[in-house]
């Protein structure tokens, strides 16, 4: 899989500030995406089908082609269209369609969630990328509509996307992946080869939360370190564990090779698991396995062992990859007759991307493997200087990890991002116009994704029709790159923190009087209860960020936290600030300056919402960039809303499944907002991510026993706007899912 993005970081930031100037003759730079994709879906009759399209995406134009254009300058796009400011992309995770994998991205109307479609690509890495690129346009159809002209006017001149359906022709469904292996050369090659894009994309920071842990090297496993949590607050019976090791290869590289079950690849680095069998597979992030052991020291009995296990992976905003690994059960596979059943240890992979200096060959990822050792056995064993750990199965596990170090090492296909291009990307720098096409009627256009209802002609199948057509001369002008939402006014830095009217004389503010659901604690010992702490835990981007990426403990917050409710609900509960007994609809909420909603949708059986309500004790700043969030487009608000998660006490593996990484949630979940009277409201639905809900499903086995820190602000991305500071805080005390109201 193959994709090219025109420009660099420093590039897409330049075009930025132009776009911030608001001048419309100003040149602005063309953002184009292009590469190999599956179309992928079902049709009327439920057959899968998996087509090889080239896909291309111009500013907020999205064209798909049966060949490359670039080599076939007469072919004529299969489905145009343009991306909706209301789209939403999911990644669905990897599904299995011919004994291939591919990883599924979904696409779909926030408004109309019956326009909708699905692409796949190859790997994570790409469909990582795709999305991304897609998040670009998006914010292109944002800015344009923000230079003027509403949604309709605009959707009568140009086809909003329908991200559905499938042209007739059912006899060829699923047949793409098979022609791809059995054409010999071609497009089959990028299959097994990553892009270099994602560079301009994914940094890799450290996490933004405070954590307690204390790491101690023991000893080095063939390039590989060992370490063992030494600090003195444990949680979990066990002791923590870890291997780490640098390799030269892409984080998506290295995911491949960890979750790819092929025999004879997983016997050149797994000496513990390189028998293994996929048994399940669960909503494309989640998969149950069956692997069988036998050690290098084998007993007197028993020497052959079997295990069942499962994994779950997360991808994050920042380009990590996390796969946790559980020991489980599974009524496919009872006990094997000749074999001794055992537990394998909890265990998680964590993959972080390392920058490396432009114009390498090579990339590097730090990749670790961290697990959970019963107390007794380790001291036994570290306390016993035979090598009795060597004979272990905690041992056979750290053991992957220098393991797959050799492996990358003795591939240099795996060690050098191999980019096949398919052309060059282009950053087109013109003026002009408003009009993004000239000498083409859109309205005339098919539609992107054609429902199946629509009775579409079957062109798409058809070559000899397809070349017989005939394109007319495309030009491209002033098509700018702008993230949503843009049309702030430069303000001085001594204005940027004004965020409350210096102006008015603030008021006080009483919690006691403000009464939610949920309790708040009046010290550590209490349990299912809410308080506020201080942002001392959380590190934010300094005044000096933009320079050297440099952050700095967070202060106390901005709004004052005065109530948290704790609600069971049937369906998704939207609106929570309307309700008759809200706490913003009480008299004393009333009369507060300003107060600020988080609604956190929680997916189970039944659903929760955790609402916690923030105010001001004087009205915002209508300048500042508190100001501009609150009345700014839901885009904006998408581009800049930020929560920032630590567990600061729970069960090591939940802690690193939240990890400490602060997460744009407009980009990971669908979020809706409510502005009236005094307030706005965010609704945060994180049941729209399948990663978000595997993490939550997680969490909430463990609720009752965690400790849990949430820090919420704004995302600073101009000079004028930093340093961060934090907007509110809430700790959650070991919330019991019984006592929600």
């Amino acid at each position: 899989m193959e994709a090219e993005a025109a420009p660099s970081r420093h590039k897409r930031d330049s075009s930025v500030g132009s776009v911030a100037s608001g001048s419309p003759d100003e040149k602005r730079e063309l953002f184009e995406f292009f590469g190999w994709v599956f179309h992928h879906g079902f049709n009327s009759i439920g057959h899968e089908y998996c087509h090889l399209r080239f896909l291309f995406i111009r500013g907020k134009h999205v064209e798909m082609y049966k060949r490359d254009p670039s080599e076939n300058p007469d072919i004529k796009p299969i489905r145009r269209g343009v991306i909706s400011p209301s789209l939403m992309v999911e990644e669905l995770g990897r599904r299995k369609v011919n004994d291939n994998d591919i990883y599924v991205i979904r696409f779909y109307n926030r408004q109309d969630e019956r326009k909708k479609g699905e692409i796949a690509c190859a790997t994570a890495g790409e469909a990582k990328k795709w999305m991304e690129a897609f998040d670009h346009a998006r914010q292109q159809a944002v800015y344009e509509l923000s230079k003027g002209g509403g949604v309709r006017d605009i959707l009568n001149v140009e086809t909003e996307i329908n991200l559905e359906g499938h042209r007739p022709r059912v006899r060829r469904y699923a047949h793409e992946l098979k022609k791809l292996i059995r054409i010999g050369q071609g497009p089959e090659t990028l299959l097994r080869r990553s892009s270099n894009v994602g560079d301009m994309y994914f940094h890799s920071n450290a996490g933004d939360a405070i954590e307690a842990n204390n790491w101690k090297c023991l000893r080095t496993i063939k390039g590989a370190r060992i370490f063992e949590d030494i600090a003195d607050s444990k949680a979990g019976k066990g002791v923590l564990v870890k291997a780490v090791a640098v390799i030269e290869a892409s984080a998506d590289t290295v995911f491949e090779v960890i979750l790819n079950l092929e025999r004879n690849r997983r016997y050149e680095w797994d000496n513990f698991s390189g028998d293994l069998e996929l048994i399940d597979s669960y909503d494309g992030h989640y998969d149950v396995l069956y692997g069988t052991f036998e050690p290098e020291y084998p007993a007197r009995w028993n020497s052959r062992k079997d295990f069942v296990f499962s994994r779950q992976w997360f991808h994050a905003q920042d380009g990590t990859y996390t796969i946790i690994q559980l020991p489980a059960v599974h009524k496919k596979r009872p006990s094997r007759s000749g074999y001794k059943r055992i537990t394998v240890n909890p265990s998680i992979w964590e993959i972080r991307t390392i920058n490396t200096p432009m114009g390498m060959g090579t990339s590097k990822c730090l990749v670790t493997q961290m697990m959970e050792i019963q107390s007794a056995k380790w001291c036994k064993w570290m306390n016993d200087h035979s090598s009795k750990f060597e004979k272990t199965v905690p041992y056979a596990l750290l053991c992957q990890v220098s393991g797959l170090k050799k492996y990358v090492e003795a591939n240099p296909a795996l060690k050098t991002e191999i980019s096949v291009a398919i052309s060059q990307a282009k950053i087109s720098d013109m003026s002009g116009s408003n009009s993004d096409y000239e000498d083409l009627n859109e309205a005339d256009d098919d539609k992107f994704y054609d429902a199946m209802s629509s009775g579409s002609s079957s062109s798409e199948e058809s070559d000899d029709e397809e070349n017989d057509m005939k394109v007319g001369k495309v030009r491209l002008k002033n098509v700018s790159w702008a993230i949503a939402g843009m049309t702030l006014k430069k303000k001085s830095v001594a204005d940027a923190h004004e965020e409350l009217d210096p102006h008015v004389a603030p008021i006080s503010i009483n919690p006691n009087i403000f009464h939610g659901s949920l309790a708040k604690g009046k010290d550590d010992s209490d349990t299912n209860c809410w308080s506020s702490p201080s942002g001392s835990g959380f590190v934010i981007r300094g005044k000096d960020y933009l320079r050297d990426n440099s952050k700095v403990k967070g202060s106390d917050p901005l709004l004052q936290l005065i109530g948290v409710d704790w609600l069971k609900v049937e369906d998704k509960l939207d609106s929570v600030a309307l309700g008759p007994k809200s706490l913003v609809q009480s008299e004393a909420g009333k009369k507060l300056p300003f107060i600020l909603i988080v609604n956190l949708q929680i997916p189970a059986k039944p659903n929760y919402s955790l609402v916690c309500y923030y105010a001001s004790d004087r009205p915002v700043n209508k300048t500042s960039l508190l100001g501009e969030f609150i009345d700014g487009t839901d885009a904006f608000r998408d581009a800049r809303f930020k929560l920032i998660p630590s567990i600061i006490e729970g069960y090591w593996m939940v802690k690193r499944a939240v990890g400490t990484k602060a997460c744009l949630l407009g980009k990971a979940v669908t979020c809706n907002y409510l502005r009236q009277d005094n307030f706005l409201e965010i609704d945060v639905d994180i049941g729209s991510s399948s990663v978000a809900r595997s993490v939550i499903g997680l969490v909430l086995g463990y609720v009752t026993s965690i400790v849990v820190d949430l820090a919420i602000l704004i995302e600073a991305k101009e000079e004028a706007e930093l340093p961060e500071y934090i907007l509110g805080t809430v700790r959650l005390n070991r919330l019991r899912p019984d006592s929600a109201v």
